[in-house]
């Protein structure tokens, strides 16, 4: 239990053998329960799983002495629950799987380290500070913030991530988020409860996926600057099919997110500056292929100066929405 509130820890796992077992021992003892999800690994990630489980559930000892819920919702003695997933449903598939557990046992606030061994559980309460303090409901780390943090990214990662960050930004409505492919998260109760989870998306896009769900519920979103650890693990993100399928989900989700203020919160301004913006770039091409370059740059002109309107409005919007902990403090 962390300041009052039950803690869980969600553990996506994909052929993480070596590695996985050393997160199971390092989450602190504060965390009430961690449920491991083994999303059919080929190698011998569930063995060295089923290890590490069986070893932490014998050192919690007596029931009376270990953590428990207020009104004991579950076996205390058995603080690592091992889930082996039937076939391969990819990292979101995993990570619902730990949620849906956490929630069905009344945990306050659910966590997500993944078993790779890149997140440091000692960074942990960072990310429940500012879900137990009622300033958020969902907290996510981010290597974007610190120099000192970016410098640990390979170059090409860094890339990458600031291409994702902005095109999330976008969609998601959270302008001041940043890493947004950071799976060292934290959720509370009420978030999933509100939420849809069971309907995110099964693969590396349910990260940007739950931040549009979150933006769209109105919800707080805290940007936590935490050091990322790289070391033998080998990425299985195929870049040449991720790209096209997360920019097409992104779209998907935007347009959601726009429908969602028009019809739910009543702002129509940055909906109505996207559109015309949108509009007004496919006139411009047309402009200029049957048209002069004068109406070609009257359109231009015109749909640059309708979005950047909509993105100012959208920051406006959901800046109350955005929290930022740097260097330990709040920024």
């Amino acid at each position: 239990m962390y300041n009052g509130n039950t803690v869980g820890v969600v553990v996506p796992a994909y052929n993480e053998q070596g590695l996985v077992g050393e997160v199971i021992d390092s989450i602190p003892d504060f965390v009430d329960r961690i449920y491991v999800v083994d999303d059919r690994s080929t190698d011998e990630t569930w063995q060295e799983i089923r290890r590490h489980a069986e070893q932490a559930n014998r050192v919690v000892g007596e029931p009376e002495t270990a953590p428990k819920l207020a009104d004991g919702g579950f076996d205390p003695s058995r603080r690592v629950v091992p889930i082996r997933h039937e076939t391969n449903r990819g990292v979101g598939g995993a990570i619902k799987t730990g949620y849906r557990r956490a929630y069905d046992d009344g945990m306050d606030v659910t966590a997500v380290i993944a078993g790779d061994g890149q997140m440091d559980p000692d960074q942990l309460d960072r990310l429940l500070d500012p879900i137990v303090e009622r300033k958020a409901d969902y907290a996510k780390g981010t290597r974007l913030l610190d120099s000192e943090f970016r410098e640990e990214m390979p170059a090409f990662r860094l890339f990458g991530n600031r291409l994702l960050s902005g095109l999330t930004k976008v969609a998601s409505g959270y302008w001041h988020t940043t890493d947004p492919q950071n799976g060292y998260t934290a959720i509370s109760h009420r978030a999933l409860d509100e939420l849809d989870v069971e309907s995110l998306y099964d693969d590396y896009g349910f990260a940007n996926e739950l931040l549009v769900r979150l933006n769209c519920h109105g919800m707080a979103v805290a940007d936590v600057a935490i050091p990322a650890i790289y070391g033998d693990e080998e990425s299985t993100i195929e870049y040449r099919s991720f790209v096209p399928k997360l920019s097409w989900l992104l779209l998907i989700n935007f347009l959601h997110r726009q429908r969602t203020q028009l019809t739910e919160s009543g702002s129509w301004t940055a909906a109505l500056g996207y559109a015309l913006g949108a509009i007004g770039l496919v006139a411009a091409v047309v402009a200029g292929l049957v048209a002069g370059s004068g109406l070609l740059a009257v359109l231009v002109v015109g749909s640059l100066l309708s979005l950047g309107l909509a993105m100012y409005s959208d920051k406006s919007n959901n800046e109350a929405l955005e929290l930022r902990v740097a260097g330990g403090d709040d920024a």
